[in-house]
């Protein structure tokens, strides 16, 4: 494992859950439990309580809910940003309102990454083990679009070290000629994952691939999962290309423990079975 996920790593993973719902606490208490070995799960209902667990020692990773008795998820990562020792341990948002806050583009700088609970329990699990022990998902194939030969190189070498095969075009025509070469193949689509910069040369962008992936192509957001990478900062733009069908976003410049992250999760969750909600 390269040395920008080493600190993830844990044999003994400490979990912060905070939600107002005990229910929910236990629930994914329980999905920890089961699925991370040696995990410690402090549940916290609130931001009080979990100010206080704060300060009993380091975690590896924190989940919150958006709403909380005393206040909200967003203080609450806030928080975990300003505690001592705290300043690179993820924050995930755990929530039924990620999608609109995604396209909304309301959810803060402060928070790592999000979770939807329609994906369900094995899927909540599996995103949270992506984090605090990372398995690679090997010969799982990354079609890579950039056209930038130098950022191409570097990007390459971050998804290989993880055992992942990457095909990489430099335009959106190339990545195209590719999925339409496999389409009605027993390999269809031809990749497991696509991750395009959104501003390419040629006539086609990252964002006009999406639009043919989704609508042309006819590829869900399960069958061929799609990352857009863009430095855009334009909270519109980026609300767009979650409605049009982007699975997640990786904003530049490319943080590798983040990109790491989202596409081995993309990957996992494309091969788990439909799961119901945390809420059912």
């Amino acid at each position: 494992m390269n040395s920008e996920l080493r600190h993830l790593i844990s044999d003994a993973p400490r979990v912060m859950v905070v939600d107002g719902s005990k229910l929910v606490r236990k629930l994914v208490g329980d999905v920890l439990v089961k699925e991370l070995p040696n995990v410690e799960v402090v549940a916290c209902a609130g931001l009080a309580e979990a100010q206080a667990a704060l300060a009993t020692g380091p975690f590896h990773l924190v989940t919150t809910s958006l709403a909380l008795p005393d206040g909200d998820g967003l203080a609450l990562a806030k928080a975990v940003r300003t505690a001592s020792g705290q300043a690179y341990v993820p924050v995930i948002v755990v929530s039924g309102e990620v999608q609109s806050r995604l396209e909304d583009r309301s959810l803060t700088e402060d928070v790592t990454d999000y979770f939807d609970k329609a994906l369900g329990h094995g899927a909540l699990a599996t995103f949270i083990r992506g984090y605090v022990q990372p398995e690679p998902v090997r010969g799982a194939r990354v079609l890579y679009v950039e056209d930038s030969r130098v950022v191409a190189m570097a990007t390459k070498r971050m998804l290989e070290r993880q055992g992942l095969t990457v095909v990489h075009t430099i335009s959106a025509e190339d990545a195209l000629k590719h999925l339409e070469a496999h389409r009605g193949t027993d390999d269809a689509p031809g990749a497991d994952l696509v991750l395009t910069d959104v501003y390419l040369k040629g006539e086609l962008s990252g964002r006009d691939l999406l639009g043919r992936i989704r609508n042309d192509f006819g590829y869900g957001k399960r069958q061929l999962p799609v990352l857009v990478m863009t430095g855009d900062e334009n909270k519109e733009n980026q609300s767009n290309l979650l409605r049009e069908g982007a699975n997640d976003l990786v904003l530049k410049p490319i943080e590798e423990r983040l990109l790491v992250t989202k596409t081995l999760f993309q990957l996992r969750v494309a091969k788990l079975p439909e799961q119901r909600s945390l809420d059912a």
